[in-house]
């Protein structure tokens, strides 16, 4: 096997993982046939399903076949932060009447549906109609002190509990890259199983992004430097971390978004267009 085609680290002493072999990173070079085979055969036994495509935070390196998929950002006017979440409606898929929640969003295709994979697609929050406000909220048993500190777990994420982000740094890669923090989103009175959990980041290098004239979705997607993303590692469904883990640096990923449990990393300045197969939610 050629070393180009190796995803994880050396340092790693794991298995080799063949790029493409498995995952969704084959599904965006599927011909129609197939991909309609595909969809065929995931799609109709309940709400919503089918190959998709969507933006996410990419992968670059560990066994993870893709990106994790992006939540676009708003703010609100006390400085609230909100992950966008579409209206939801009837439409008719392969005979069948669903609900979705869809909506055009810097020229893409924006849907629900991004976020049906690793179980998700049975949590309450993924219902297109669920009873949410949409606000991200602190989590629990964070890994970053200043969040351990500052704030409660469930309170409403504030703009102004990112200040120094320009700044921040806690010995791990740079200080200065962003300011992190661990939340969740669409999970309120919800067990603990079924709570979504999101990767946010307030940092300079969003804004220069989106200063620098980049994609109609970056622009849509991102807000004063917030950037976030479904934290569900999309090879086993870990919790991965952005500037969390010290042993991050030995696989390249201080500055990045490091999963610890197989050593997959994410760049979350890095939002790419991909495909998968998007898993049908249980029929209610």
């Amino acid at each position: 096997m050629a070393e180009a085609d190796d995803k994880y680290p050396a340092e790693s002493g794991r298995r080799r993982f063949v790029k493409g072999v498995v995952g969704s990173a084959a599904l965006t070079g599927v011909g129609t046939a197939t991909a309609a085979a595909v969809s065929s055969a995931t799609a109709p036994s309940g709400a919503g399903g089918g190959i998709i495509q969507y933006y996410g935070v990419e992968n670059t390196a560990g066994p993870a076949p893709r990106a994790m998929p992006q939540i676009p950002v708003e703010i609100d006017d006390d400085g609230y932060v909100k992950g966008v979440w579409p209206e939801p409606e009837t439409v008719t898929e392969q005979g069948q009447e669903i609900t979705v929640a869809e909506m055009q969003l810097g020229g893409t295709t924006y849907s629900s549906e991004w976020f049906q994979y690793c179980g998700v697609q049975t949590y309450p929050g993924v219902e297109p109609d669920a009873d949410q406000d949409n606000f991200f909220r602190y989590s629990s048993s964070p890994p970053y002190e200043w969040q351990q500190e500052a704030v409660e777990s469930g309170d409403r994420v504030n703009i102004s509990d990112f200040q120094d982000y320009g700044s921040w740094g806690n010995g791990v890669g740079e200080s200065g890259v962003g300011k992190p923090a661990m939340a969740t989103w669409r999970s309120q009175d919800v067990p603990a199983s079924g709570t979504m959990p999101v990767q946010l980041i307030r940092s300079p290098v969003v804004e220069q992004m989106s200063e620098r004239g980049g994609s109609d979705w970056v622009s849509a997607s991102t807000e004063q430097g917030f950037v976030a993303n479904l934290n569900k590692c999309t090879h086993f469904c870990c919790v991965p971390a952005f500037k969390a883990f010290a042993d991050s640096g030995r696989f390249g990923a201080a500055d990045e978004i490091y999963c610890q449990c197989h050593q997959s990393v994410y760049d979350p300045f890095s939002l790419v267009t991909q495909s998968f197969v998007s898993l049908p939610r249980p029929d209610e």
